[in-house]
């Protein structure tokens, strides 16, 4: 590391430190490929706990109300025509007869059973989970105000910052709740450069998208492949 000394009719003005590279951080010109992993916690103080956004699951609760209101019609008017002096439908009778005389382990028995505890379990799980995977809740300031970000859009907002770095030729995003996945391509400067020029710009990046639960970082920097 160097530093200037001003001379004597340049007091308060000093240049920046220079690190001198070294073969110890220099990368090995044979390298084809470079990666690295970061984690980001929260930045700032600690405000309001954000919680993850909850769908309105309106199309499991909309098919469930057609089928519970079409079911409770049906046996509604089977019930009203009987009280009338009119017959039972015929597929009462059976549904009736079928449950009294077949055994417990007949296979349409056990079809019906399986069939209607995957429903339940599907419905339980629905109830118990959040859902809307595809909203990141963000740092909350306020019991006031809740804001979400689209996943795509900050993974689009990521992919900019990392084309914006020297070297990039294309560069590929996964981003997850946890985890942000990079897979880039370099066609010029050493990996490890590119690579840490990256860490830096999407580390950056993260930050500025103001989640909640900072996702962690992982950076992988490839060679083109070779044209045949």
């Amino acid at each position: 590391m160097s530093e200037y000394e001003p001379a004597p009719g340049e007091a308060g003005t000093q240049r920046l430190p220079v690190i001198e590279r070294t073969p110890e951080t220099a990368g090995s010109p044979g390298l084809d490929q470079s990666a690295s992993s970061a984690a980001y916690g929260p930045v700032g103080p600690g405000g309001v706990k954000a919680h993850r956004f909850w769908s309105p699951r309106r199309t499991p609760a909309l098919l469930l109300a057609l089928v519970v209101i079409g079911a409770a019609g049906v046996l509604l008017y089977d019930i009203s025509a009987v009280r009338a002096g009119r017959p039972a439908m015929h597929w009462r009778k059976t549904a009736v007869d079928d449950l009294a005389t077949r055994p417990l382990d007949d296979t349409w028995v056990l079809v019906g059973a399986g069939v209607a505890a995957a429903l339940g379990l599907w419905l339980i799980l629905l109830a118990a989970t959040p859902g809307l995977r595809s909203v990141l809740p963000m740092r909350r300031t306020t019991e006031a105000v809740r804001a979400g970000l689209d996943r795509e859009a900050a993974a689009l907002v990521l992919r900019d910052r990392a084309m914006e770095v020297a070297g990039v030729q294309s560069v590929r995003i996964n981003l997850k709740r946890s985890k942000v996945s990079v897979r880039a391509v370099s066609h010029f400067r050493e990996l490890d450069d590119v690579r840490a020029d990256l860490d830096t710009a999407l580390g950056a990046g993260i930050t500025d998208l103001g989640l909640a639960k900072p996702p962690g970082l992982s950076v992988h920097v490839n060679r083109p492949a070779k044209k045949k």
